[in-house]
């Protein structure tokens, strides 16, 4: 959640009342920073830190799984990353889907003193890291651009294997990069929802050259979705009605599963919005569109 809705109260709320619906998952994002200007736009200008708030969630829910689409791996040292979302995997009883990218920010690289540049290749020595952290008992790896003497990081994930691995981007480079490494690959809030299926071709085709199973990946779609009474072009943007037949029409083009985000309606996703508008909007969406409806 960002923007003012994005209250302990109704953190709480839209969390539980979409594990009592049946919603399968929870999600939230990463920001940083904002520039003075809202350049990014306003849904990035309040934004709370994820594995805080996904760790908080945890405590509160017992089902549903807990997301986030994405952290940026160049923020944080590999141990430390692992360290943490192991942690929150034990705390959640393994319900954790790790969301990760490579930033695209120069302010919060700045920020944080990190290197724009090679960050991709980076994430290809990034990621197999991760997973060595979470699995292996004595863990020693002397990489091109990483080190980790000797050494023990327990507790393991609750999950076998450590908690699913899902790439962002929409680079041609990074729908490979998540069809050979991952478990699946994250749309942004950018993207063209008319044309994902040709993403997801890509990233299933790089799984397959890689010898992997692309019928095992996850293709996940962040939904920014508008709804309105009146009937819109974009797909999410319009009526119930017509919004479920979008949804209908994402699975036809290879979309496993989608996350409804209201943080990009300018209605909502602001510091400026009502903040009780705000959460009445979400309580109406969460039941338009509850499993099973």
């Amino acid at each position: 959640m960002s923007g003012s809705w994005a209250t302990v109260d109704n953190l709480l709320r839209v969390a539980t009342r979409a594990e009592e619906l049946g919603y399968r998952s929870l999600w939230t994002m990463q920001r940083l920073l904002s520039p003075p200007d809202a350049g990014w736009g306003d849904a990035y200008r309040s934004v709370l830190d994820p594995i805080a708030t996904l760790s908080f969630v945890a405590a509160r829910t017992s089902r549903a799984r807990l997301g986030v689409a994405v952290l940026n791996m160049p923020f944080f040292a590999p141990a430390l990353l692992a360290k943490q979302l192991g942690t929150l995997d034990v705390l959640s009883g393994g319900r954790l889907d790790v969301g990760l990218g490579v930033g695209w920010s120069t302010e919060e690289f700045a920020a944080v003193g990190a290197d724009i540049a090679g960050r991709g290749k980076r994430a290809e020595e990034y990621i197999p890291l991760l997973r060595k952290l979470w699995t292996e008992e004595v863990i020693e790896h002397h990489g091109a651009r990483y080190e980790v003497p000797a050494s023990r990081m327990d507790p393991k994930p609750v999950q076998a294997g450590g908690p699913p691995i899902l790439l962002g981007g929409a680079a041609e480079p990074a729908l490979r990069r998540a069809g050979r490494l991952a478990d699946g690959w994250i749309s942004s809030s950018r993207a063209d929802l008319t044309t994902i299926g040709a993403s997801a071709r890509l990233v299933r085709d790089a799984a397959t050259a890689a010898g992997r199973d692309p019928d095992q990946l996850r293709v996940i779609c962040r939904g920014v979705l508008l709804a309105r009474p009146d009937q819109g072009e974009r797909p999410l943007t319009g009526s119930v009605e017509k919004i479920r037949d979008d949804l209908g029409a994402l699975a036809e083009q290879g979309v496993t599963e989608l996350f409804i985000d209201l943080n990009f309606d300018p209605a909502i996703g602001t510091p400026d919005a009502d903040p009780a508008a705000s959460m009445a909007h979400a309580e109406s969406v969460l039941a338009d569109f509850a499993p099973g409806r």
